[in-house]
């Protein structure tokens, strides 16, 4: 049986990018903070999965049901974007140059590995437009 270290360890080398070292020195990284840390990391993991959802418009995370670029009214709304997930639409962000709306597919066509255009946000899109 697997300690509760090991299964730390396999979970966080779950997430992308992060290999068995890098997973590793996570966990001891958090074994070694002070318990407050691990506490509020635990808390805000499962608010995160128990109160995000998808924004009614655009299908952007949020815990509303509009996230904050729908709700704003200085957005203009004669530009649409559609990006293929939020990390693009928060990099674009970033930039501070566009000032329309998003729509978010979350995810993009890959025939290869079983993804069509029902497993992304093209109806509520379609919807939209």
């Amino acid at each position: 049986m697997a300690s509760l270290l090991d299964m730390l360890i396999q979970e966080l080398s779950r997430l992308p990018g992060i290999g068995e070292k890098t997973a590793t020195r996570l966990a001891f990284y958090i074994l070694k903070s002070p318990k407050a840390y691990a506490e509020n990391l635990s808390g805000l993991l499962r608010s995160v999965v128990s109160q995000l959802g998808f924004c009614d418009e655009c299908q952007n995370f949020t815990h509303e049901s509009r996230c904050q670029i729908c709700s704003n009214p200085q957005r203009d709304r004669t530009l649409l974007m559609v990006v293929e997930g939020p990390q693009e639409m928060r990099a674009i962000e970033q930039t501070r140059s566009f000032k329309g709306v998003y729509h978010i597919l979350h995810g993009a066509l890959s025939p290869l590995d079983r993804v069509g255009p029902e497993d992304l946000k093209i109806k509520e899109l379609i919807r939209r437009l």
